[in-house]
């Protein structure tokens, strides 16, 4: 099979869940069919500025075709849309001057998709929300789409109802995600689908996270984007009220790019961007990850602390969040202040426990989420799709 893989954003150096699943989903496959990433310049998703060369690479073993960014984003022109768009009635016009405002504006690809959509046997579209999607999906007809969906305002706007119509197939990361798809887009129902999860894979070799970054005290972790849409200040918050209550030497250590001004705070730890390797040694050696965000398709970085053995604090309002946690009895949830201060604290206070559940997380993610296991799940939808598509 010859595979397209469609990201907005991809790269070793992108933070992002959906642009971080769609290269190991993609360096994944290469080994069994041929694959190559349709994708735009940009690094950030905020501005969409081009930050890579146009044209075709090669990274892991897949080939990389970049189409640059028309222009960057308007943010006040795109602020002011948005908020119509959320806070009251709008039109199918409101919503595409969104759509275009939100980007990434790429002509050089919905032309490239156009003339050479054919050559590929299906074409995956990774993320629902933005420009290349809703413009691609429903302009083929080989798309196969993979939403990352969660329980967003977004969700609830008309033009994504011909886009979650349009696919030959589906494939989702989650139970909860699959189930909120089917109640929000009911044809959805009748597509082939699958859940195919994620795979964690550690390093073999960690370094010693404490001594790299001057760590001589105990921390929670969050990693990823520092962002608002991610639960950000709810934390900073949380934590500055549970340090004025309770002292000690706890830190809260941020590991990702930020999109919001970080509250300073003596307690309050950001490192930037991290690689990989440091990521997972974070994780390793943390009381727990945390992470405020309230929506979340799948969660990688709560998978990966579960495979470093340690335990989360997660928002509670995130079913799939929260489910990770039942499921696996690997960690705690929260919905406000008072929740976050006794979970916080009986993780402090309880060493025994947690480490209980670290290794209650490390089994679940051994369990379910193996790469074999979920590329061949890919692989059988993939070839179905390619089927019933020459089957018209």
């Amino acid at each position: 099979m010859k595979i397209a893989m469609v990201c907005q954003r991809y790269g070793e150096t992108i933070n992002g869940g959906a642009e971080q699943y769609c290269r190991q989903l993609a360096e994944k496959l290469c080994a069994r069919c041929e694959v190559e990433v349709l994708t735009t310049c940009a690094e950030d998703y905020i501005t969409w500025e081009n930050a890579f060369a146009p044209g075709v690479e090669t990274l892991n073993g897949v080939t990389i075709r970049r189409f640059t960014v028309d222009k960057p984003r308007d943010m006040k022109r795109f602020g002011k849309l948005r908020g119509r768009l959320l806070t009251g009635p709008h039109t199918a016009r409101d919503e595409e001057r969104w759509l275009r405002a939100q980007g990434p504006l790429c002509g050089d690809f919905v032309t490239y998709l156009g003339a050479h959509y054919g050559a590929y046997d299906v074409v995956v579209f990774v993320t629902y929300l933005y420009y290349l999607t809703v413009k691609g999906v429903t302009a083929i007809p080989n798309a196969v789409l993979l939403p990352t969906a969660h329980d967003e305002p977004y969700l609830r706007l008309q033009m994504y109802r011909a886009v979650f119509a349009s696919p030959l197939g589906m494939i989702y990361l989650t139970r909860e995600e699959k189930a909120l798809v089917e109640r929000r887009f009911p044809l959805t129902r009748q597509k082939p689908a699958v859940i195919a999860g994620a795979g964690v894979e550690a390093p073999a070799v960690l370094p010693d996270a404490r001594a790299r970054f001057g760590l001589d005290a105990p921390y929670i972790l969050y990693v990823g984007r520092i962002d608002e849409s991610k639960g950000c200040p709810q934390l900073f918050t949380c934590f500055a009220r549970y340090k004025a209550a309770y002292g000690g030497p706890l830190k809260l250590v941020l590991a990702g790019k930020a999109a919001m001004e970080i509250p300073t705070h003596p307690d309050i730890l950001p490192l930037g961007f991290v690689s990989d390797e440091e990521k997972f040694a974070l994780m390793a050696q943390s009381l727990c990850l945390v992470l405020p965000s309230p929506f979340e398709s799948l969660s990688m970085v709560v998978l990966e602390s579960f495979a470093m053995a340690r335990p989360v604090l997660v928002n509670g309002r995130c079913a799939v969040l929260k489910g990770h946690c039942r499921e696996s009895r690997g960690g705690l949830w929260f919905e406000n202040y008072p929740e976050f201060e006794g979970t916080l604290r009986y993780m402090e206070t309880h060493p025994d426990v947690c480490a209980r559940m670290g290794g209650n997380g490390r089994a679940y993610v051994e369990e379910k989420y193996r790469w074999d296991a979920i590329v061949q799940r890919v692989m059988d939808l993939l070839e179905r799709c390619a089927a019933q598509r020459g089957e018209r």
